[in-house]
């Protein structure tokens, strides 16, 4: 599926542009009996090439904000795309369901699986439903409920990870998400289950590491993964969230530097000009790298999984 075109970022727009000219064209050819032939194929061979030139040496900054593309697959996309059988499980069985954490169990190339996914909204209502992202402390219980579950079970956990960060206000401060994020990074350290990690989108801060404890972490090279948002960074170092674009080149936070800093395991391409182009071809990437790591983990005894997950998240920060 080719998402709509109804959105183009800032360093977009000369591509944008010549595609309204490309749909002019097709429209016209459809509608009259005049050969535009020759004018359709120059136009997406100039379209090619503008993508390459757009899309090639991206800056940090740049692709954060394609990992915000409204036209982007979000996590439910990409489960009803690669996955089969889902079903979705609610309630932390303590307070209530939050609706930025969804999950339970599925299946991928034959193999059962628990996914825990972060998911925003498309519109007002939907992010209004969805709190933006933002989970609250059910929501990372809730993934716990179920990572239980998979744990019991023997399912492998595949958890898509895609917020700007867990919820700070009031409520959540008053049910504890410090505390509800702490447990998970705990018990998530023991399981004797694979953990397969994959942000999808904004990987922001304890709010994606709370369900990201895993055997092997992997990244859309248009997504990002950082202790703190670009805006929030920029804020507290420079004063004025403004300088958010020299903020994301400081944090390193874009993925090529993060697998070179071993923060991830690998990195996953994008259809060229980034995921929100071609959700299809997104969705079999990502398909093709669950199944080769579910086959690699599986080599891994139940009982050397946590030993080796715990030795892989020591290691990260340690100066060479």
């Amino acid at each position: 599926m080719e998402t709509t075109k109804k959105h183009s970022l800032d360093f977009e727009k000369p591509l944008h542009e010549l595609e309204l000219q490309l749909d002019e064209l097709q429209k016209s050819s459809q509608n009259s009996d005049l050969d535009f032939s020759s004018e359709i194929k120059a136009i997406e061979a100039k379209i090619e090439l503008t993508k390459r030139q757009v899309y090639t040496n991206l800056s940090p900054w740049q692709k954060v904000q394609l990992s915000r593309h409204p036209n982007r697959p979000f996590s439910p996309d990409l489960i009803r795309l690669a996955f089969e059988d889902f079903e979705e499980l609610h309630g932390d069985r303590l307070y209530k369901d939050d609706q930025a954490i969804i999950g339970g169990p599925a299946s991928i190339g034959g193999r059962s699986v628990m996914i825990i996914a972060q998911q925003k909204g498309r519109n007002t209502e939907e992010n209004l439903a969805r709190n933006f992202g933002c989970p609250n402390p059910e929501g990372y219980r809730k993934a716990l409920r179920l990572m239980n579950m998979a744990n019991r079970f023997g399912l492998p956990i595949i958890s898509l990870i895609d917020t700007p960060g867990a919820f700070p206000g009031i409520g959540a401060e008053e049910r504890h998400v410090a505390e509800a994020i702490a447990v998970n990074l705990r018990e998530m350290s023991t399981f004797t289950v694979p953990i397969i990690a994959l942000v999808v989108g904004e990987g922001g801060s304890g709010g994606a590491l709370g369900v990201a404890v895993a055997d092997r972490v992997l990244i859309f090279e248009n997504a990002y993964y950082s202790v703190i948002s670009p805006e929030g960074c920029a804020a507290i170092l420079w004063k004025d969230r403004a300088f958010a674009s020299d903020a994301a080149k400081a944090l390193k936070l874009d993925a090529h530097e993060l697998l070179k800093l071993g923060i991830v395991d690998r990195v996953l391409e994008e259809p060229t000009g980034g995921a929100h182009r071609n959700w299809e071809a997104t969705a079999k990437v990502m398909g093709n790298a669950l199944l080769s790591e579910l086959d690699d983990l599986k080599k891994i005894s139940p009982e050397d999984l946590p030993k080796q997950r715990y030795e892989k998240f020591r290691k990260m920060g340690k100066v060479l």
